[in-house]
């Protein structure tokens, strides 16, 4: 047929098909993937290599630990959590050897006086007040407190063993500290598990937290430390040796040793350890209860700060990462952060095959009237259809299962309903981080563009569902 002959209609046929073998092309490409890792992890558990031990909490929660570690919470904006977070953790950590480091901002008073108060009669915290205009970067407000402890270290004649970073709304495991303690004597940075907690009045938006993270954490990440492939800090619950700080501080030339030009200090951390020879673990344990020994915290609850916090992760891992982290030498390692920055490919075919659910049945609905001509599938194209559709399937039951096993059954059933909800979080996310990007290729400053807390979990028992 003509080009001349063609109606809009028809274009749209065209248009439709060449669509479908797009997104059909890339969902497989990403299935092949998925599947090499739910294969390795099989492969991991049937050979005993995958498993998660099982330690009894009476007798490691207030353990002593074998040398001083140092704290670090980064805090811009936080009056309303970092409060409950800091009594928390030294309730939950009585360690006389540990030090809270606290680094807030001098134009964030309402911060440095929720912090003070928190820290009355705590011969324990230290309240680092930044002198740079907040907010610069998290790394940049972790770079102040990395001095804060050079400079206690100076003063008092000791050494730091190793420092443990969190965030301002984070909640600590009691087991956490004597576990990570024990850790290092194995490797320079260690890494717990990270779980979010569901919030009774967001299920859909911060539940969909609770998917990725109970397969990531249960999985993926597990793998890459079995394969000993380079992996990322989550930024919370990592601990990392203070001989590896120093070092990562001289390889910067003196800046500090996490990089204040970055807006995912954290992912580059692990991979920047792994990179200069460090050992890396990641730390997933049960207590005797049966609960995960984890970092446990709220996630945001809107579709807004959902897609902020998403943004920056995006931009950092797979736009800032390509430009600033290369690609290793090791095919494994490659392959590991191919995985990472797939986000914005990912988005793109995400968004086509949106796009292609409302075109089809537009088009469906067109040729019953007799105004389009039947679509032409095939054998190739149908195929594609059924392999993706069998792969939707697994994925989803792996989610599912995933997410039931740290939640129950029904989080794991909303797992697979919340699925879409995912897919479009991270479409809008992956917009707005391109959007990002070329601001700062075109010379714009990246600032701390951080989620909002309102609530700790310790405290705000109304919201837990």
């Amino acid at each position: 047929m003509l080009a001349a002959e063609l109606t809009p209609v028809d274009w749209l046929v065209l248009l439709q098909h060449e669509l479908l073998l797009f997104a059909s092309l890339f969902f497989l490409l990403g299935t092949l993937d998925e599947l090499a890792i739910d294969a390795l992890y099989l492969v991991g558990r049937v050979r005993g290599r995958i498993r998660t031990p099982r330690i009894d909490r009476s007798a490691v929660e207030g353990r002593a630990i074998a040398g001083p570690a140092a704290a670090i919470i980064p805090a811009w904006h936080e009056d309303d959590v970092i409060g409950a977070t800091m009594r928390h953790l030294l309730d939950a950590w009585p360690q006389a050897q540990l030090r809270l480091y606290v680094g807030c901002y001098a134009n964030d008073p309402a911060t440095i006086g929720a912090a003070t108060r928190a820290a009355r009669g705590q011969s324990r915290v230290r309240i680092v007040v930044h002198s740079a205009r907040g907010p610069t970067t998290k790394a940049d407000c972790m770079n102040r407190l990395y001095r804060a402890i050079e400079e206690d270290e100076r003063r008092e004649g000791m050494r730091f063993r190793m420092v443990v970073i969190h965030d301002a709304e984070d909640m600590v495991d009691p087991a956490a500290l004597p576990l990570l303690d024990a850790g290092l004597a194995k490797a320079e940075m260690l890494q717990l598990p990270v779980l979010p907690m569901r919030q009774r009045r967001s299920r859909w938006v911060s539940g969909h937290y609770i998917d990725e993270f109970a397969e990531a954490h249960a999985k993926a990440m597990v793998v890459r430390d079995w394969l000993r492939a380079g992996f990322p800090s989550a930024g919370v619950g990592c601990a990392v040796s203070r001989e590896r700080l120093a070092l990562l501080d001289v390889q910067s030339g003196g800046s500090g040793p996490f990089d204040a030009s970055s807006l995912t200090e954290d992912y580059e951390l692990g991979l920047k350890i792994a990179e200069t020879g460090g050992a890396t673990k990641f730390v997933r344990v049960r207590g005797e209860d049966g609960r995960l020994i984890a970092t446990r915290a709220f996630f945001p609850r809107t579709l807004e700060t959902a897609v902020r916090q998403k943004t920056r992760w995006v931009c950092g891992i797979a736009l800032q990462g390509w430009d600033r982290m290369g690609w290793s030498g090791r095919p494994l390692d490659g392959w590991m952060r191919l995985r990472d920055r797939r986000g914005p490919l990912s988005a793109l075919v995400l968004f086509v095959a949106y796009v292609l659910v409302f075109l089809t049945g537009g088009l469906a609905i067109a040729h019953q009237l007799g105004l389009a001509r039947a679509p032409v599938v095939t054998p190739a194209t149908k195929a594609l259809l059924i392999a993706n559709a069998a792969s939707l399937g697994w994925r989803a039951a792996c989610r599912a299962l995933f997410t039931a096993r740290e939640y129950g059954p029904r989080e794991g059933m909303r797992a697979v309903l919340r699925i879409p909800l995912s897919n479009i979080i991270a479409i809008m996310a992956a917009r707005r981080a391109v959007a990002q990007y070329v601001f700062s290729l075109l010379g714009g400053t990246l600032r701390w563009d951080k989620t909002e807390h309102r609530e700790h979990p310790a405290v705000s028992q109304e919201m837990l569902a």
